[in-house]
């Protein structure tokens, strides 16, 4: 779904899973400050829009998610995961509950599968699925934000800032009022700066929670039976992901960013060493200069020097070994 706000003046189309809104307004590292000073607002119009509504919907949520809902207070923002009967992520849904109506953004064109999947699950539970996808639009607020919140709007607030769900209508209007807009790099590099993973980014077929860190944030360790919650309490109390998260500081002097994908090998065994894990995301910070999130076997050294394809890389732990 295409955003009226890629008229502003010097937006620059995202592609990919982002298409829609705008990659940048014409100076990323003007729009990353901004974000970071607490200014601005980032249009994220282009993800899915899910709603449950109905008298069961906290209960029937809850043995759905990986995250305790069932008390959810309105207002309070949380996430949640949807696994596969083997533990693998196969959705993220970011939520917040206004007293009436659950409402979750998704990846973008991710939320027909989902509802799908939440549709397959009713059974006897009084709940109703909805996609507002069509109708509403997500913005974020950075942290520190002043800017005005519209009435009606319902609003998801983090430590990270606020996600408003608006009508899709007040769009423009909202954005005249909001100050400078940032694009998705900007808002990219501020979130692999804070180290938050994003499906189908950090994720592939076979990634588990563990490897991310979302136990905690994402996945409650002291809640009923949800779908591949045995591979979540094995691992959490018997054994170590495959796999963990790394913050990787790369070699400035580069002219590319080593995209998605790239090989990573460890430094000392050259470049026809075995691979050790993979780039999942690489952006440029307005302070730290070219950083990246991966992927990396978990018996890797934290201290050992790596090489991303020909880029050197210093590693950070996210997720402990």
């Amino acid at each position: 779904m295409k955003s009226p706000l890629l008229t502003l003046p010097g937006a620059v189309p995202a592609e990919g899973v982002d298409e829609g809104v705008a990659a940048h307004y014409g100076d990323l590292f003007r729009e990353q400050r901004a974000l970071a000073d607490g200014t601005g607002f980032v249009d994220l119009s282009h993800r899915g829009v899910v709603t449950v509504t109905g008298e069961d919907r906290l209960a029937w949520l809850h043995l759905l998610l990986t995250q305790h809902v069932s008390e959810l207070p309105p207002g309070q923002a949380t996430e949640a995961l949807i696994l596969s009967a083997n533990g693998h992520i196969e959705h993220a849904l970011y939520l917040v509950d206004d007293g009436a109506t659950v409402w979750a953004h998704v990846e973008p064109n991710t939320q027909d599968a989902l509802i799908a999947y939440l549709e397959s699950m009713k059974f006897f539970y009084k709940v109703e699925v909805a996609d507002r996808t069509a109708d509403t639009a997500v913005v974020h607020l950075p942290a520190g934000s002043i800017a005005e919140v519209p009435e009606g709007a319902v609003v998801r607030e983090t430590p990270h800032g606020r996600d408003l769900f608006l009508p899709r209508a007040g769009l423009e209007p909202f954005a005249a009022q909001a100050g400078p807009p940032a694009g998705l790099l900007a808002y990219e590099a501020l979130r692999v700066e804070q180290h938050r993973p994003r499906l189908g980014f950090e994720t592939d077929h076979r990634t588990i929670p563990h490897e991310l860190g979302w136990i905690g944030s994402a996945v409650h360790l002291q809640k009923g039976c949800y779908r591949g919650q045995e591979t979540v309490a094995r691992v959490q109390n018997l054994g170590k992901p495959p796999r963990r998260l790394v913050f990787l500081h790369l070699d400035g002097s580069e002219v590319h960013l080593p995209p998605a994908g790239t090989e990573l090998r460890l430094a000392d065994d050259g470049p026809d060493g075995r691979k050790i894990g993979f780039v999942t995301t690489s952006v440029r910070h307005h302070e730290l200069g070219p950083v990246a999130l991966a992927l990396v076997k978990r018996n890797v050294p934290v201290d050992a020097p790596l090489v991303a394809g020909d880029t050197a890389a210093a590693q950070e732990v996210v997720v402990e070994p």
